[in-house]
C-alpha cells in the first residue's frame, strides 16, 4: 500500500465518549501527518443496541471537535454480503470449517478443564470431519458455526506493534475460533478484517483492549491473501481507581457532548485528549492543530495506561484539572472575536444575548469579554459568573455579601452618596471613577477598600474579578449609578 489509510469505526450504541474521541484524534492526526486519508465506518452490526440517535451523536461530536474524514460514513451492515462471501471463501479453501459441537458439549469440556485446573481451548473435534460426516450432519439439520482453522505449525506468529513492539504467540496457543454464528451471521472478528481489506486500510490505531483479537485477525488477513496493516495499540484510559473509562460505568462525564454543553473550547478538549496517552518527549502541553500534526508520531504513544482524573463538584473542578487548565489557556489567549462566536449560544440560552452585540454594541461586547475572560474557566462562565455585565438581574454571592456589605452598615449611605457623585461627573473614565471613590473614602475617614469592595459586590454580586474601576467603566455610568443607589436592598 502506497497511501496511508486509517479508519475510525465507532459502534453506535451510545454517545461519543472521550476514549472513542481520543482514538479518532490519533487516527486523524496520523492521517494528516502522512498526507493520508481517514475513513469513518459505523460498525452497526449490533442491531439491538445501535440507534440513529447514537449515529447522529457520534457524527456531531466529531464535527464539534473538528475531526473531519475523507470517506464515509460507511455502515458495516451495508456490506453483509462481503462478510458472508469471505466466510464462504475460507470454507471453500479449507481455511475454515463447520463446527457442529453443541453448547452443552462445549460447556461440559470447559467444566472438565476447570476441574483439572487446565486452560480450556477448543479441541478441534470437528476440524477434520470427512465430507460424508458433514453431509450427514447437514442432512439432519444440525446447527453449526464456522470456525477458522488455525494452521498447526511449530512456529511463532507475530506482528510488530508500533507502540508495544514485537507481539507474538505460538500457533499452538491459538484455538480454532468462531467467525460465523449458528445464525449465519459473521462475527465482528471477521467483519472488521473484511472491511479493512475492502477499505484498503494501511494502519490500525486502536486501544489495547482490542489486542486479544489482533493475532487472530493477522491470521485472517493472511488467509484472505491480503496485506496485514500496521498495528498501533494505544494505552487504555482509566479512572482514579484504575477502572477503564466507559459510557456504562461513568455516565455523561465521559461524553464529548458533556464538555460541549459545559463550555469547553473544542480544540482545548482535543489538545487534552491527545495528551492522555501521548507526549512529544518534553514538557509541552499546548499545541495548535498544526503543531500537533507536526509533532505527532506513533512511536511517542505511551505504553502505559493513562489516568483521567475526573471529579464531581463545582464548575471549576467538574473534570480533570489538566483539562480545565488547558481550556483556561485557550479561553484567555484566543482572538477575542473567536471567543465571542463561541460565547453567543451560551448567552442566548440564558436570554442574555442582544443582537446589537453584532452591530452598534460590538466594540463594547468584545471589550467586556476581554476584560472578564481571564478569571473564567469555561464558556458557560460568561453567562453565569458574567451575568452582571449583560443584565441587571444577577445573583449576589453569600460570602461577599456578608464580608463586603453586611459587615459595614454605613455602606447603606456611602454607596448612594458615591452614586450621586458618579452621576454628576463630566466624564465617566477610569481616572475619574477611581479618584471619586478614593476622595469619598478620605472624607469619610475609612479605608478605600471598604468602598471599593462594597462597590464590587453591589455592582457584580461577586467577591473577586477584574480591576473594580475597569468594571465600572465597562458596565457604564447608568447601570453603576442604579446599582449603587439600590444597595439598601441587599440588607433586607
Amino acid at each position: 500500500m502506497t497511501e496511508t489509510r486509517l479508519r475510525f469505526p465507532p459502534s453506535p450504541t451510545g454517545y461519543l465518549h472521550i476514549g472513542g474521541a481520543r482514538t479518532a484524534l490519533y487516527n486523524w492526526l496520523y492521517a494528516k501527518k502522512t498526507g493520508g486519508k481517514l475513513i469513518l465506518r459505523i460498525e452497526d452490526t449490533d442491531a439491538e443496541r445501535s440507534t440513529e440517535e447514537s449515529i447522529k451523536g457520534i457524527i456531531e461530536g466529531m464535527e464539534w471537535l473538528g475531526i473531519d474524514w475523507d470517506e464515509g460514513p460507511y455502515f458495516q451492515t451495508d456490506f453483509d454480503a462481503d462478510h458472508v462471501a469471505s466466510a464462504q471463501k475460507l470454507l471453500k479453501t479449507q481455511k475454515a470449517y463447520k463446527c457442529f459441537c453443541t453448547k452443552e458439549e462445549l460447556d461440559a469440556k470447559r467444566q472438565a478443564a476447570q476441574a483439572n485446573k487446565t486452560t480450556y481451548g477448543y479441541d478441534g473435534t470437528c476440524r477434520n470431519l470427512s465430507a460424508e460426516q458433514i453431509a450427514r450432519k447437514e442432512a439432519a439439520q444440525l446447527p453449526f458455526v464456522i470456525r477458522f482453522k488455525v494452521p498447526r505449525r511449530d512456529e511463532i506468529l507475530s506482528y510488530d506493534d508500533k507502540v508495544l513492539g514485537q507481539i507474538k504467540a505460538a500457533y499452538s496457543e491459538i484455538e480454532d475460533f468462531v467467525i460465523v454464528r449458528s445464525t449465519g451471521k459473521p462475527l465482528y472478528l471477521l467483519c472488521n478484517v473484511v472491511d479493512d481489506i475492502r477499505d484498503r486500510i494501511s494502519h490500525v490505531i486502536r486501544g489495547q483492549d482490542h489486542m486479544t483479537n489482533t493475532l487472530r485477525q493477522v491470521l485472517l488477513y493472511e488467509a484472505l491473501e491480503a496485506p496485514v496493516p500496521v498495528f498501533a495499540h494505544m494505552p487504555l484510559t482509566l479512572d482514579l481507581k484504575k477502572a477503564k473509562i466507559s459510557k456504562r460505568s461513568h455516565g455523561e462525564i465521559v461524553a464529548v457532548q458533556f464538555y460541549q454543553k459545559h463550555g469547553f473550547i473544542p480544540w482545548a478538549l482535543s489538545n487534552f485528549l491527545v495528551l492522555l496517552g501521548w507526549s512529544s518527549g518534553d514538557d509541552t502541553e499546548i499545541y495548535s492543530r498544526e503543531e500537533m500534526i507536526e509533532a505527532f508520531s506513533l512511536e511517542r504513544i505511551n505504553k502505559s495506561n493513562s489516568i483521567f482524573n475526573y471529579r464531581k463538584g463545582d464548575a471549576k473542578f467538574f473534570t480533570d484539572p489538566k483539562a480545565i487548565a488547558i481550556n483556561e489557556h485557550y479561553l484567555r489567549t484566543m482572538p477575542i472575536e473567536e471567543i465571542a462566536d463561541m460565547v453567543k449560544p451560551f448567552l442566548k440560552e440564558k436570554n442574555l444575548w442582544d443582537s446589537a452585540y453584532e452591530g452598534e454594541k460590538k466594540e463594547w461586547f468584545l471589550q467586556t469579554l476581554n476584560l472578564i475572560r481571564n478569571r473564567f474557566h469555561t464558556l458557560t462562565d460568561f453567562a453565569t459568573l458574567g451575568r452582571a455585565y449583560f443584565c441587571d438581574e444577577f445573583p449576589v454571592e453569600a460570602k461577599p455579601l456578608k464580608k463586603n456589605i453586611l459587615k459595614h452598615e454605613g455602606l447603606k449611605e456611602w454607596l448612594p452618596m458615591l452614586a450621586k457623585r458618579y452621576e454628576a461627573l463630566d466624564e465617566f473614565t477610569l481616572e475619574t471613577v477611581e479618584q471619586t471613590a478614593r476622595d469619598l473614602a478620605t472624607e469619610l475617614d475609612i479605608k478605600p477598600g471598604i468602598i471599593i469592595n462594597g462597590m464590587r459586590t453591589a455592582v457584580t454580586g461577586q467577591l473577586a474579578g477584574p480591576s473594580m474601576f475597569d468594571i465600572l467603566v465597562i458596565i457604564g455610568r447608568e447601570r453603576v449609578v442604579r446599582r449603587l443607589s439600590e444597595v439598601e436592598k441587599l440588607y433586607q
